[in-house]
Parts: C-alpha cells; sequence; structure tokens
C-alpha cells in the first residue's frame, strides 16, 4: 500500500502538466458563501463588481466573482442540465457572466461531486460531463467542487468521483480553474491518514483545494477561533504547495462582527504569507476605507502573488507567537510575527532563525521593509536579528527583508502533522518529541545536502543510531534524510523513516503508508520528492 501515493501521483501526470498554467497564482476575488450562505442572488453579483470597479479591489487584483451554493433550482431540466432559479437570477447565468467581464471580472460557479449539494440542490453525480459543458457555455472558467452526499464517505468513493472531473474538463477543450473540497471531508479525525492520501491526489486533480472547515458565517459564531482552526490545519500541508497549485484554508471574512481590525489585518496577513487564495465573503458595498485600505496593500499582496508561491512555514510557535519565513522569487525572505497573545508585546527574532548565517553576514547591513507601514530600516548584521515592537494582540507584523550576502538555509520546526508535537534536540544528543515551546532545541536546519541539525547544537545532525535518533557530531557527514511528499522524512543509509514512537522517542522504523507516527511537517524550501 505504500506505493499508493506515488501511483495516484504518477497516473495523472499528463493531465497535472495539461492544467499547469491555468492557475498560476493564487486566485484573488470574491465568493458569496460565508457571508450570504444560500441567501444568493444577481444583485449580490452586480452590486460587488460595480463596488469592486470603484473602491480599488479590481484594480489591486481581485478580479474573480464566484457563486457558490443555491444558485439553481431543486430539479435538473428534462435534458439532464442544471437550471438557474429564474428568480434569484432574472437576466440569466449567461447575461451575469457577460456583465462580470464587462467590468474586468473572470466567473466562477459552483457544484456539489454527490447527488446533492450541501444546502440541498441537484449535485453532480453522474452529470460532469453536462455540467462542465453547460457551466463553459454560460461563461464560467472557474469551478468550486463540493464534497456532500456521495454515495459513501470512503476515501476511494471520493477518489474515484472526484477522478472525474479532470477528465471532463480535459475532454471539454477548455480550460477550467478546479477547486477541490474533497480533503475537508477527511480533515479533523483522529486518523489523518485518508486527508493525507485525498490530498496527495487533490494536488494532482485541480489547482486549489479547500482542505477543513468552513469558515465561520455572518453573523454568528467567533471569527477569530475559525481562522486560527483553518490556520493551524493549513501549516500542516506545506509539502504540497506549488506552482499551479494552492493549499486553499477558506475565505477572508473582513467584515465578521466579532473581529477586531487587528484580527481581520491578520487573517490577510497571514493567508497572504500562504500564498492562499484571497477570496473575500463579505458585502463588499458597505466595507468601510479602512478594510479596504489593508486588503489593498501592494506589499502584501505581491507576497501573495510571489511567483516562487511558497508557502510560509513555522519556524517557531509556543502559544504566544507563531514565527514564520519563507523565500521570495528575487532572493528576498519573508518574515511574518503572529503574537497570539492577550496584549501587545515584543520579539526578537534571530538571523539564524530566519534562515541567515551570522558568520557570511558579516558586519553588512541588511535592508529591512515594514510591508504595513512601508518603512524600510538599515539594521546592521552584528545585531543579532530582527527586533519586533509593539505587535498588538493577535496582530501580525509582515517584514521583507532584501537578498542578503548570506544563503538560506529552510529552518524552522519538524514536527508531527497530528500530534502537533515538535521534534526536539537536547545538549546530550538525545532527540525526542515534545510540546512546542520555541526553545534553539526545537529549531532545524535542513541543510542543501540532507544533514539536519538543531539551532541548540549546530555542529551535531540528527542520525538513526540503530533505531533511535540521535544528534551527533558525525550525522554531518553520513546521515543524509530525504523528504517524500507523503510527508515521511526518510533516512539516507538505512531507509528507515522517523517516527513519532507511543512514548515520547524519535525513533527511525520502516516506513508505512501515510501512517500518522510518521507524516511530519518541515520548513519550506526543502526539496519535496
Amino acid at each position: 500500500m505504500k506505493n499508493q501515493v506515488v501511483m495516484a501521483a504518477a497516473g495523472l501526470a499528463s493531465s497535472a502538466a495539461a492544467q499547469q498554467n491555468v492557475l498560476p497564482l493564487p486566485p484573488m476575488g470574491f465568493n458569496n458563501w460565508a457571508r450570504f450562505m444560500t441567501n444568493i442572488n444577481e444583485s449580490i453579483f452586480v452590486d460587488a463588481a460595480d463596488s469592486m470597479s470603484k473602491n480599488g479591489l479590481l484594480s489591486a487584483g481581485y478580479n474573480r466573482l464566484n457563486l457558490d451554493d443555491a444558485w439553481s433550482t431543486k430539479e435538473r431540466a428534462k435534458n439532464g442540465s442544471m437550471v438557474w432559479d429564474p428568480v434569484k437570477f432574472p437576466k440569466g447565468l449567461p447575461w451575469l457572466t457577460s456583465y462580470m467581464r464587462s467590468k474586468g471580472f473572470i466567473p466562477g460557479i459552483y457544484t456539489d461531486a454527490g447527488n446533492l449539494s450541501c444546502g440541498g440542490y441537484p449535485g453532480a453525480l453522474n452529470h460532469e460531463a453536462v455540467d462542465v459543458k453547460d457551466f463553459q457555455n454560460w461563461g464560467f472558467d472557474y469551478l468550486k467542487m463540493d464534497g456532500c452526499n456521495l454515495p459513501d464517505d470512503s476515501e476511494a468513493t471520493y477518489h474515484e468521483v472526484y477522478s472525474r472531473w479532470p477528465k471532463a474538463i480535459a475532454a471539454s477543450g477548455k480550460p477550467m480553474a478546479f477547486s477541490d473540497s474533497a480533503p475537508a471531508y477527511f480533515s479533523g479525525a483522529k486518523n489523518l491518514t485518508d486527508w493525507y492520501a485525498v490530498m496527495v491526489w487533490a494536488a494532482e486533480y485541480g489547482q486549489l483545494a479547500r482542505h477543513s472547515a468552513d469558515v465561520v458565517t455572518y453573523p454568528k459564531g467567533n471569527g477569530w477561533s475559525s481562522i486560527m482552526y483553518n490556520y493551524g490545519q493549513n501549516v500542516r500541508l506545506a509539502r504540497f504547495q506549488k506552482p499551479g497549485f494552492f493549499n486553499d484554508p477558506d475565505f477572508l471574512i473582513p467584515d465578521h462582527p466579532s473581529l477586531s481590525m487587528d484580527e481581520k489585518k491578520s487573517q490577510f496577513a497571514l493567508w497572504s504569507s500562504l500564498s492562499a487564495p484571497l477570496l473575500l465573503s463579505a458585502h463588499i458595498p458597505s466595507l468601510s476605507k479602512d478594510i479596504i485600505n489593508f486588503l489593498t496593500n501592494k506589499d502584501i499582496i505581491a507576497v501573495n502573488q510571489d511567483k516562487l508561491i511558497e508557502q510560509a512555514t513555522l519556524v517557531s510557535q509556543d502559544g504566544s507567537w507563531d514565527v514564520l519565513t519563507k523565500n521570495l522569487a528575487n532572493g528576498d525572505r519573508l518574515l511574518t510575527v503572529l503574537n497570539r497573545g492577550a496584549a501587545p508585546a515584543n520579539i526578537k527574532v534571530s538571523w539564524e532563525r530566519i534562515g541567515l548565517s551570522p558568520k557570511a553576514l558579516g558586519k553588512s547591513t541588511i535592508q529591512v521593509k515594514d510591508l504595513w507601514t512601508g518603512k524600510i530600516s538599515k539594521v546592521a548584521a552584528t545585531d543579532g536579528g530582527i527586533s519586533v515592537s509593539q505587535v498588538p494582540s493577535h496582530g501580525t507584523a509582515v517584514f521583507r527583508i532584501s537578498k542578503t550576502p548570506s544563503p538560506v538555509t529552510p529552518t524552522g520546526m519538524i514536527f508531527n502533522t497530528l500530534s502537533l508535537k515538535c521534534l526536539t534536540d537536547d545538549k546530550s544528543g538525545k532527540v525526542t518529541w515534545a510540546k512546542c515551546n520555541a526553545a534553539d532545541a526545537q529549531v532545524w536546519a535542513v541543510r542543501a545536502d540532507g544533514h539536519i541539525n538543531s539551532l541548540l547544537r549546530p555542529d551535531e545532525c540528527i542520525v538513526d543510531a540503530k533505531g533511535k535518533i540521535l544528534s551527533r557530531h558525525s550525522g554531518c557527514h553520513s546521515d543524509a534524510w530525504t523528504y517524500k511528499i507523503s510527508g515521511d522524512l526518510v533516512n539516507g543509509v538505512s531507509g528507515m523513516c522517523l517516527t513519532e514512537a507511543t512514548d515520547g522517542t524519535a525513533t527511525a522504523e520502516s516506513c508505512g503508508y501515510l501512517l500518522n507516527e510518521q507524516v511530519v511537517a518541515l520548513p519550506v524550501g526543502v526539496k519535496v520528492v
């Protein structure tokens, strides 16, 4: 069974190649669901298009308008086609898509892979070809595919049903962006093997995959808790993201009444750092000037739309601070800092944690730009790192570090994506799994040659010592590791996988098929094979 991941990906190589340029950058735009749910109608999209054309959102890049569930009647036509609701859409969907395009927008539509949509409207099961043809004829070239009401809830059934869609789109002869919600139906389980398996094929079938829970809908619920939950799912999945495919933590909700302004700005900053889709679900005409201002921040949007499409990964996490980094296409480095605490606070992030070598930096001066304010600072390499001051409670600071004399080494947490425990070094050389605490013992540099050392012990690297994971000086010359798309970290000498044992020790054991104890997240920039 171990080879199923490789086989699934290989079997789709040709279709993935054909779809690679359909959506080269994360989509930006509007979707009605989180704000309006099934209260969908023509005027929502006309008003959104008109407002976004005038308030700066369209010119900033928010150029997609996507319909969600409940746009249709409750029955298909006699010829099998879906029928748009003539009360909700009196001028018809072809008119609406034409209007959207006249304003400079790209239209998108929703359906469900099962018998019925989540809202109880006709699903697309066994109507895949006719629906693709109709959607395209009506003027849509973006399709969100939900996953309610399939024949059963097995991964095999979802795999078979969802596999029909890239084939149907390819057979149509017209490109169509495909947003796959299948992974969301397998997230949050006690055993995440199926979730991982679905993510593998979702990353080959389309351009984005909604991987976990729906973000909270307007006006009820705790928006911050919902945002943090989806962010927490997304940071487990960086290995899947690549040009043409994006992990999707769901919509931006900038007018949810439960959110403070700092929380709204944090969601935008975090989603941008992750190179996630920026799809607004809000009442666009009533968004305040302050909200429009941060949503159109050119520097942060540039991070989201960076051609390298790296998803920022965790350098450290301790309950108070999340520190994330990633590379940018021109050689710059991104530093994103989230304050989870209840009060404004300060933090300093060392050059080593940013993935830079103090020795290589020497006595140079580093240019650092605060992407919220636009202020550029000159930081002496001898200062030891970047000091971040007065980050608001639930606020997120974002800095762009200009290319430096130092090469970048992928640096950050190695954590089990089920238990969320961090690989932890010790002065004795014993390596274990422990609660993440942001210590140097939990921040790992993954060298280009595959050797891995903690910041606590920079001259010792992890080895497979007859099934036990230790950090040894010899390991920096002997044991190289390879990171697999499955999430396995494989020792090049023994062929064994890094494993979280039940007692918390770090071991090397035979690699299984997407085993919960073996699937780990590594810093972005590590080659994934």
